[in-house]
């Protein structure tokens, strides 16, 4: 399974971005993103599991981010409104096969993207 995550880059706070991941090698039940700020662990963001009906947000997030998936592309989005600086880091893209109960832990993820640098300036 290969992840490749695209849509980062530098906006102002209270801006927009949306985050792309297109998967490729299998279908995959669990898509998700985290975060790494700078000397911080990585985070769950958010994740969705087959279909908008099942999705996790971290509380740091909510309001906020939306995510989604396109089933006939393989990808799945994280819109990203009202950003925040604390907002900057590198996101990664996640995924594994089957169903979690712990979308928040990266312990729950077989597959990672390479991570894209969001940076929101004050």
């Amino acid at each position: 399974v290969q992840l490749q995550a695209s849509g980062g880059g530098l906006v102002q706070a209270g801006g927009s971005l949306r985050l792309s991941c297109v998967a490729s090698g299998r279908t995959l039940a669990t898509m998700g993103w985290f975060r790494q700020a700078p000397g911080k662990g990585r985070k769950s963001v958010s994740s969705i599991m087959w279909s908008e009906d099942s999705t996790y947000y971290a509380d740091s997030v909510k309001g906020r981010f939306t995510i989604s998936r396109d089933y006939a592309n393989d990808t799945v989005y994280l819109q990203m409104n009202s950003l925040k600086p604390e907002d900057t880091a590198v996101y990664y893209c996640t995924a594994r096969a089957g169903a979690t109960t712990a979308p928040w832990s990266t312990a729950s993820y077989n597959y990672w993207g390479q991570g894209t640098l969001v940076t929101v300036s004050s």
